[in-house]
């Protein structure tokens, strides 16, 4: 490792911990109630539950909601339901995600799904779904239902558009950017928005919040599909190459075919509507010298910094700080 990777992932580090510091009387109340909820009877959800919660997660969304909460001096428990609920929905989405991917690893372990199976990931799925959801109505606020149960149904119409653009090389990057709002961002923007909610903040402060955590969610997809062609597994926890095998035609791969010479567009464009890995080298090398991970990482740049300009005229805290803090680590995170 270069000296200035070295110290920019030191910098990284420190940063994180220092969030986790901040908030971690909040975290442990959070996990502590995670793993309450998520006690069942029925043995095989029970421990495939726990397996996926506890396989090293970066608990992201769940720090949203505190921070979000904290900037607003919010008192009481309900942060704490939140981020719990966020969690399992996020959750619930992996284990689901995992199963129509084929995926064997995530987060350098084995899938639920092979080492349960197929059926059992998707139906433990569910129950952390419901269980989401029987969290929520104990909050007893219909405002927060609203934007939880608004959040699932566009979570899961990001899912299905993502399916529907496999395998097509014609997808645009506007098609593209859609998913990863709807997918990924809608639940961070959820999560933002939450903090404000339960301290009872004006319209003007929930958009401001929610804008954040949108930006934010869609600079972090953006930076995991650069992780697909430019990492290792052993930081990125996943076998590089997976979306090109799955034939996604993430925005590196798109550029580079849409930049890239004539052979490398028809390889590329081969690759994403048959799937497989059979000339990723090859594919690599047209995404590096079209400068198509350079493009991507600036396009997740300009969302961090939409990110913190969204959330500049709310009252300045450490809390506030450490949000500008994540969003500056969505994008210079080494995994």
């Amino acid at each position: 490792m270069k000296l200035n990777e070295a110290s920019a992932e030191k910098a990284e580090i420190i940063n994180i911990e220092h969030i986790r510091e901040l908030i971690s009387a909040d975290m442990t109340q959070v996990n502590n109630l995670i793993e309450k909820s998520l006690y069942s009877e029925v043995g095989v959800i029970d421990q495939l539950g726990h397996y996926i919660i506890n396989s090293g997660g970066k608990r992201l969304r769940p720090v949203v909601v505190l921070l979000s909460s904290r900037v607003f001096s919010y008192e009481g428990e309900q942060n704490i339901n939140l981020a719990a609920i966020i969690e399992f929905i996020h959750t619930a989405t992996l284990l689901h995600d995992d199963v129509v991917d084929a995926s064997l690893l995530r987060r350098g372990h084995a899938t639920a799904n092979q080492r349960w199976g197929n059926e059992a990931s998707v139906l433990v799925g569910d129950f952390v779904y419901s269980r989401a959801f029987q969290m929520m109505v104990n909050i007893d606020s219909m405002r927060v239902m609203k934007i939880l149960s608004e959040a699932t149904n566009t979570i899961a119409e990001g899912e299905v558009q993502q399916l529907i653009n496999r395998h097509d090389p014609e997808t645009s990057k506007e098609n593209y950017l859609k998913v990863i709002r709807n997918k990924t961002a809608k639940l961070f923007e959820a999560a933002a928005c939450l903090g404000a909610v339960i301290s009872n903040r004006s319209e003007k402060e929930e958009q401001a919040m929610a804008a954040y955590g949108r930006h934010l969610g869609t600079a972090f997809q953006l930076i995991d599909d650069v992780f697909d062609y430019n990492s290792s597994p052993d930081k990125l926890g996943k076998n590089i190459g997976d979306d090109l095998a799955e034939g996604k035609p993430t925005l590196p791969l798109l550029y580079a075919m849409w930049h890239g010479n004539e052979n490398d567009a028809e390889i590329i464009r081969d690759a994403i509507k048959n799937g497989g890995l059979d000339h990723i080298d090859q594919i690599r090398a047209a995404i590096n010298s079209t400068g198509a991970i350079s493009y991507t990482a600036s396009m997740a740049n300009k969302e961090a910094e939409l990110a913190i300009a969204a959330i500049k005229d709310l009252p300045p805290s450490e809390y506030l700080d450490a949000l500008c803090v994540l969003a500056k680590f969505s994008v210079k995170r080494q995994y």
